[in-house]
């Protein structure tokens, strides 16, 4: 162990070392990625040496989601005392469906949940558990909205045509869901947005209204805290008067921004969240914790155990349910995901999660003034925001993102909201300073002024093809 560690030393020395140099990595096109990589598994192992160089060659070609180059996903930077406690997980190695291989790491992992449950409002009839993802966590508030609607379907299996309502602008990951819930793609109801990203309430409630009236049966109403693209937040305290009304399950998906929760300035986005039935945060995104780290708490932690609890006589031998969290998670061996919050949290306190929530929006707000007193620039985006969208130039978003990326000079994504297409600046990375922000707008500016007969060269195709057709 010794040896192996000391290997692991010098090679995130490195990393660190290069990074500073060089934020984005080497790029590797995926057809000639076994070309340039040695990773093939062959039958006789190799020296340590030999080990630490293929190790080398392998971290110092993976896309570096923690520099000030990155901005292309939901999550970026480093939080050392997160990495800290996801480092001592690894090393315990507990699993975290029993008391008794576990031990106090469940007391870390209830006490996160419960200071989540706390700042909503709930009381102690609450809890909640940790998945893998958002998608996953998702998928359980819908499975828990499905059997809560009626409660004999995780015994004798879907027999009503269920419908779910999630906005146009939701994550991907709710026909999915729907489909592996038995509930079906089909009956998933995309409901319109507003100019600002958020869920039209009114063609909610007229959605659901003819849904009745042909004989349908509405189980779930999901809100967004942060949609992928524009970063927009739904009306939850509007959705609640609509799911009190026909007696909804809602369920608010904060994967992306639900840890607005432990910020004062920004908590108003998800006003009206201690009326809903679940809620999700990812702390691996705006907490900054190393991936992934998903949390789904709901007011009544019963529904928990009556969708995923099931007794295997062979497992839960010590102990009560509340110290058995196996009994409330769709997993049964589950790695110990709460301890790197639960570091985080406890060496900056609550204060130092807000300073790290609200310096996103700070570093967002940078990038939208840029944007917004420089004529090259199209602004698309929404305030109160961590997601910036814009166009520069003209230059077609998902050329200039993938030349970006193709040519090593910034990670950056792009995306759509109507019948527009843009780059998407995320300002996840509470490590960045106002600089970063702005040498990003250098860098691309100078990328495009220096590639210009290409962008020029691609315009004009376009011109010629729109033309003919």
């Amino acid at each position: 162990m010794e040896k192996a560690l000391e290997i692991f030393d010098r090679l995130v020395g490195d990393l660190l070392a290069d990074e500073a140099e060089q934020p984005v990595a080497e790029y590797i096109p995926s057809a000639k990625l076994y070309d340039r990589l040695d990773l093939k598994l062959q039958e006789d192992g190799i020296t340590a040496a030999e080990l630490e160089a293929s190790l080398k060659d392998l971290i110092f070609t993976t896309p570096r989601t923690a520099t000030n180059a990155f901005f292309n996903q939901l999550f970026g930077g480093r939080q050392d005392k997160a990495i800290l406690g996801d480092l001592l997980s690894v090393i315990l190695n507990n699993s975290m469906y029993t008391y008794k291989a576990a031990g106090p790491q469940i007391g870390v992992e209830k006490a996160v949940l419960r200071e989540i449950c706390d700042r909503i409002g709930w009381d102690a009839a609450s809890d909640g558990t940790l998945a893998p993802g958002g998608s996953m966590t998702n998928f359980m508030g819908m499975l828990m909205a499905r059997d809560a609607y009626n409660e004999t379907t995780r015994h004798v299996g879907v027999h009503h045509r269920m419908t779910v309502y999630t906005s146009a602008e939701s994550h991907y990951s709710t026909p999915k869901n729907a489909a592996f819930a038995g509930i079906g793609r089909d009956n998933v109801r995309k409901i319109a947005t507003d100019a600002k990203g958020r869920m039209d309430t009114a063609i909610l409630r007229e959605t659901i209204e003819t849904d009745i009236a042909n004989g349908l049966h509405p189980v779930l109403i999901n809100c967004t805290a942060g949609t992928t693209v524009l970063g927009a937040f739904d009306d939850i305290r509007a959705a609640s008067v609509v799911a009190k009304a026909f007696n909804i399950w809602l369920h608010v998906d904060g994967a992306y921004c639900g840890s607005v929760i432990l910020s004062e300035k920004y908590k108003h986005l998800i006003d009206g969240v201690e009326e809903v039935d679940s809620f999700t945060l990812n702390a691996h995104k705006m907490l900054g914790t190393p991936l992934g780290c998903s949390l789904i708490v709901v007011k009544d932690k019963q529904h928990l155990y009556d969708s995923f609890s099931n007794d295997a006589s062979y497992l839960y031998q010590t102990d009560h349910d509340d110290f058995n969290l196996g009994k409330m998670s769709l997993q049964c061996g589950r790695r110990n995901d709460a301890l790197k919050l639960w570091v985080l949290w406890k060496s900056v306190g609550t204060k130092g999660l807000e300073a790290i929530v609200d310096k996103q929006f700070a570093l967002a707000d940078v990038a939208r003034d840029y944007i917004r007193n420089h004529p090259d620039y199209t602004d698309y985006s929404v305030d109160d925001s961590v997601s910036i969208c814009f166009n520069y130039k003209d230059v077609p978003a998902e050329k200039l993102c993938t030349l970006l990326y193709e040519k090593s000079e910034l990670l950056v994504g792009y995306g759509s909201f109507g019948l527009d297409t843009f780059i998407r600046l995320v300002t996840i990375n509470a490590t960045n300073e106002a600089d970063d922000i702005l040498k990003f707008f250098d860098t691309l500016e100078a990328f495009v002024a220096k590639h210009a007969d290409l962008f020029q060269a691609q315009q004009t195709e376009l011109e010629i093809t729109q033309n003919s057709s």
